[in-house]
C-alpha cells in the first residue's frame, strides 16, 4: 500500500488528507446527529405537564434550554409566549435557525471534498501524462520504466481521488437527509407546543 501511495506522487498527500477528514467528519456527525438526543420524543409531554402544573419556572426553562437542541427551541418559545403567538413563533424560528446551522456543521466540507477529490485525481492524471510525454520527447519510447511510472501515477491518483470522493458524497447525502428528518421532527413538535399553549389560553380566556 505504501508503495502504491509513493508511486502516486506528491498529489497523493492532499488526497490522503481528504480521506482522513472524511473519516473524522463521518464519525463525528454519526455520533452528533442522534435524533433521540437532539429531539427527544417525550420532551413535549414533559413541557406540557410542567405548564399545566405551573412548574416551568425560570430555572426549569434554563434546564430545558441546556437539555437538548429541541429543548433550546422550546425554551426560546416559552420565554416569549406571554407576548403572543406570533412573537413566540418568531422566537422559535430564530432559535431553530441556529440549531439547524449547528446540525449542518461540516456537511459543506464533505460536499467540497466530494467535488474536489476527483479534480485532484484528474490533476495527478495530467501530471503523470506530462511526465510520460516528456520522457518520450527526451528519451524516445525505449525507456519503458519511465513511461510506466508516469502512467502508473496517472492511474493511481485518479483511482485514489474517486475512492475518496464517492464515500464523501454518500456521507454528505446521508447526513443531509438525516438533518432534514430531524428538522421536520423539531418543526412538528414546536408547532404542537405553540398550538397547544395558545389554544389552551384562548379557551381559558373565553371561559
Amino acid at each position: 500500500m505504501l508503495e502504491i501511495i509513493k508511486s502516486g506522487g506528491w498529489l497523493m498527500l492532499p488526497i490522503l488528507l481528504c480521506s482522513v477528514a472524511v473519516i473524522a467528519i463521518f464519525i463525528e456527525r454519526l455520533w452528533t446527529l442522534n435524533e433521540r438526543k437532539i429531539a427527544p420524543r417525550a420532551l413535549l409531554g414533559e413541557v406540557w405537564s410542567g405548564l399545566k402544573n405551573n412548574q416551568l419556572t425560570t430555572e426549569k426553562i434554563k434546564e430545558l434550554r441546556d437539555s437538548s437542541q429541541l429543548g433550546r427551541i422550546f425554551a426560546a418559545g416559552l420565554s416569549n409566549s406571554r407576548h403572543g403567538r406570533e412573537v413566540m413563533k418568531d422566537s422559535i424560528e430564530e432559535a431553530a435557525s441556529q440549531v439547524v446551522h449547528e446540525l449542518e456543521r461540516f456537511l459543506n466540507v464533505l460536499g467540497t471534498i466530494a467535488a474536489v477529490a476527483p479534480l485532484i485525481g484528474l490533476l495527478g492524471t495530467v501530471v503523470g501524462m506530462i511526465q510520460v510525454f516528456t520522457a518520450i520527447m527526451l528519451e524516445g519510447t525505449g525507456n519503458a520504466g519511465v513511461l510506466a511510472g508516469g502512467i502508473s501515477q496517472a492511474l493511481i491518483t485518479t483511482a485514489a481521488g474517486l475512492s475518496v470522493a464517492i464515500p464523501a458524497l454518500m456521507a454528505h447525502r446521508y447526513f443531509q437527509r438525516r438533518v432534514d428528518s430531524i428538522v421536520v421532527t423539531m418543526e412538528q413538535e414546536a408547532v404542537k407546543l405553540v398550538d397547544a399553549l395558545h389554544s389552551d389560553r384562548r379557551i381559558e380566556a373565553a371561559a
